[in-house]
């Protein structure tokens, strides 16, 4: 009992801590606002450190204005004891922010993984990002959209794209035919009124620049935009000669997407560790 009190302790304080081979380290500051706890993320990592292993990085969803890396903390054990480091990351949510600030947050977190990976075993040359639906919206777009990297004086240095029912990949289309309620007013608060704002926004739109292969998984029974819009992105990858996979899931809602990697064994690590490791 005592021992169970002490690892949370460490656990809940930030401290790296090492479970059933396993280590965790949580709450870094990514950008060095150690107070915001948006930009906070937290490691999972194989305890054997000495070889480069592959990096995971998770951008979570919640319509832009809630969602918390803590949900999380089962898809880092997962990842990690599959022998890849994984990095679970928060950023800034709708109404105190807008999506150019969340993308902002996320292209940074992804530069502290590049410059400071190596020391829990990760390969920085070899960071994987997968976000699940408004988290899909931001990893595409800090991929295509090369203004964020850029703004941080780095070159992107993403190795590929993994999409867990990601919603957004055309906000222009999707804020113009959706019948208007209040999940479409709080969209609004993260890609405002303007309509120029809802193409800019879109990582659609930005596909000359992409450089790296996506990997798209869409759930057979998610929202009909979801499906839509991810397939046309993988479709238009393949015309402009880009690498991209779609893999429909039987029976999967859009939350279900995600929430069924909660079990180890679950047929979508497979797929996306054989993504990784086909991708050279």
């Amino acid at each position: 009992m005592k021992k169970y009190v002490l690892i949370m302790f460490l656990w809940l304080s930030g401290i790296s801590v090492v479970i059933a081979g396993i280590g965790v380290k949580r709450n870094i500051s990514y950008n060095g606002s150690a107070n915001n706890p948006r930009n906070l993320l937290d490691v999972y990592y194989p305890k054997n450190i000495e070889q480069a292993k592959d990096v995971f990085v998770f951008i979570h969803g919640g319509s832009w204005d809630s969602g918390k890396k803590e949900t999380y903390w089962w898809l880092g054990k997962n990842m990690a004891r599959k022998n890849v480091v994984s990095v679970i990351i928060n950023y800034s949510l709708s109404p105190e922010a807008q999506y150019e600030k969340m993308a902002s947050d996320c292209s940074g977190a992804i530069k502290w993984v590049r410059d400071s990976i190596a020391k829990f075993g990760g390969n920085p040359d070899r960071i994987f990002v997968m976000g699940h639906s408004a988290g899909g919206h931001l990893a595409a777009l800090i991929n295509n959209d090369p203004r964020f990297f850029n703004q941080i004086g780095i070159t992107n240095p993403i190795r590929a794209v993994i999409l867990n029912d990601g919603f957004g990949m055309d906000m222009y289309e999707y804020l113009t035919l959706a019948e208007k309620n209040k999940q479409t007013e709080s969209f609004m608060n993260t890609f405002s009124k303007d309509t120029n704002l809802w193409k800019t926004g879109s990582p659609i739109f930005y596909l000359e620049n992409v450089h790296n292969p996506y990997l798209i998984f869409v759930g057979e029974n998610t929202y009909p935009a979801i499906k839509k819009q991810s397939d046309r992105l993988n479709k238009e990858l393949i015309n402009a000669n880009k690498k991209s996979e779609l893999t429909i899931i039987q029976g999967k809602k859009h939350v279900g997407m995600i929430s069924q990697m909660i079990f180890r064994r679950n047929k979508m690590y497979n797929m996306i560790l054989s993504f990784m490791d086909r991708i050279r």
